[in-house]
């Protein structure tokens, strides 16, 4: 998961608001529940001491929220009597609405909630062009298309005579060049949406000769569909690719840190685990990608961070001789998921490439590739 969008929460020092909003619920008293909810959030932050003026501000952005049809829930980050930032979520969040205020923005749910969400572009083929379609867990949106030549794209029933088989290669390349002309704006659409999968429905012909001119760049993102326009199982077809694709990533991710903790013949490992390792790569902007099972044990456990991104310790006392007079005490996966946003460094949950009741994890479910040795 890029983290750059997180910046602006660490453009100021907190403390900071951390709301998760659930609106994948819906009745006819929905907006008056959401306004109850809004009322809700803000006693509790209240209560957890967030100052008036944040407090307002959050119930008023969830209060907006009264008539959205957002299908899963958004999050949203306030400091200073402001939101600062309102992202959708791709999954609906576990359990109720929840709140948080705290010194750093509470960000590692967003892993799981909004990170590894792959677009896709549907391309809906036949021999005359395509409609393309990019899909998300925030929904489905037209992505325009390509209109081929019109004529001639049927083969007649024989080719008893040279003027049939003549019309029957021009047929043929009527097809080559449909083909050509849908998999180039195709490969144009993918790359305009930064999507990670392209998805082809169709006829096994035609989905083949689209797929065999699309860029080599694609080739590990294709996927031909087996159910074709207006099935009931394309849908469901389309999520199963999607949910692999997830899993595959995170897979591919847990092995090279897996692989890559392994020490070498020097005895230095490329990837580390535990708070105190973590912390230690963090301090040096080590940290090349942050891997998390966000419920892990160790997720929660308290380090100590001043104003920059930099300054974190395991004992309060590291910080001073550090010489960091201001210390504030901070959940582990926050720090470090601040360090990893300021030093541009990745990060991704690997809940979904986990057997169960394996010990092939990152120790205390955080781990992080680094940058050298």
């Amino acid at each position: 998961m890029d983290l750059a969008f997180l910046h602006p929460l660490y453009e100021h020092p907190g403390p900071w608001a951390s709301v998760y909003v659930d609106l994948s619920q819906r009745a006819e008293d929905t907006a008056h529940a959401r306004e109850l909810t809004a009322q809700a959030v803000a006693r509790e932050l209240a209560s957890q001491g967030a100052d008036d003026a944040t407090c307002r501000a959050v119930r008023e952005a969830v209060d907006e929220l009264r008539h959205s049809t957002d299908p899963h829930g958004r999050a949203l980050f306030a400091h200073g009597g402001r939101v600062v930032l309102d992202t959708p979520l791709a999954r609906t969040p576990p359990g109720s609405t929840v709140a948080h205020w705290a010194p750093l923005p509470r960000v590692s749910p967003l892993l799981e909630l909004a990170g590894e969400d792959p677009m896709c572009v549907v391309a809906y083929i036949d021999r005359k062009g395509a409609d393309f379609e990019l899909r998300s867990a925030l929904g489905n949106r037209d992505a325009g298309g390509v209109t081929g030549r019109q004529w001639p794209v049927h083969r007649t029933t024989s080719s008893l005579d040279w003027s049939e088989r003549h019309f029957q290669l021009r047929v043929e390349n009527t097809w080559e060049h449909n083909a050509a002309e849908i998999a180039d704006a195709l490969a144009v659409c993918q790359e305009e949406a930064a999507a990670d999968l392209v998805i082809l429905v169709g006829d096994d012909r035609e989905c083949r000769s689209v797929r065999e001119r699309l860029p080599k760049r694609l080739a590990g993102r294709v996927v031909e569909a087996a159910h074709g326009t207006g099935s009931r199982l394309l849908d469901d077809e389309v999520l199963r690719v999607r949910e692999q694709h997830v899993t595959e990533r995170a897979q591919a991710d847990l092995d090279r840190f897996l692989a890559a903790r392994t020490p070498d013949g020097e005895g230095r490992a490329a990837a580390v685990e535990g708070v105190p390792a973590l912390v230690e790569a963090a301090r040096e902007h080590r940290i090349d990608e942050l891997l998390m099972i966000p419920d892990g044990p160790d997720t929660h456990r308290e380090v100590w961070i001043g104003e920059d991104a930099d300054q974190l310790a395991v004992r309060r006392t590291e910080l001073k001789t550090l010489g960091e007079q201001n210390s504030w005490s901070a959940r582990a996966d926050d720090a470090l998921l601040r360090s990893a946003v300021m030093t541009g460094a990745p990060a991704i949950s690997v809940t979904a490439a986990l057997p169960p009741d394996t010990d092939d994890s990152p120790v205390g479910g955080m781990g992080a590739l680094l940058r050298w040795k």
